[in-house]
């Protein structure tokens, strides 16, 4: 564990970046949705993995949004299946989606499969993950 993050640290201490070969769907990035469903999407760009200052959409963990009515439900990963951040990034998901006008109710469901790896991450993804000092 890096001595710099406390032992009782809710961010995740484990995150392995792992070659991969991905469905051809992903990342989803939300770049064909319209209306309120782009607005969603348009809010989980602002949230970011708590370990560094990365959106969680160019990091590859959303899978899928969609919106029916005023109700939201968004399938995301993790990049570490143990991550103890789970909870706070599936209530941060939850909240931002919450976020946009028209959205009453979100639920954020956790799927692993495909596994999530760093091929998934997208281009801006990765130049955020360099200018952090991550080798991808």
């Amino acid at each position: 564990m890096p001595t710099d993050v406390p032992m009782d640290s809710e961010a995740c201490t484990f995150t392995e970046f792992s070659d991969g070969d991905p469905s051809s769907e992903y990342p989803e990035t939300g770049a064909d949705a319209t209306g309120i469903e782009a607005e969603v999407w348009k809010a989980l760009y602002e949230v970011e993995d708590p370990e560094m200052p990365v959106s969680i959409v160019d990091l590859g963990l959303i899978y899928d949004v969609s919106v029916e009515g005023d109700r939201c439900v968004v399938e995301m990963t993790l990049t570490y299946t143990g991550c103890p951040a789970r909870d706070i990034l599936l209530n941060d998901v939850a909240c931002a989606a919450e976020t946009v006008a028209g959205i009453s109710e979100a639920t954020v469901t956790l799927r692993y499969s495909p596994e999530w790896n760093v091929a998934m991450v997208t281009d801006e993804g990765k130049d955020r993950l360099r200018d952090f000092g991550l080798s991808v």
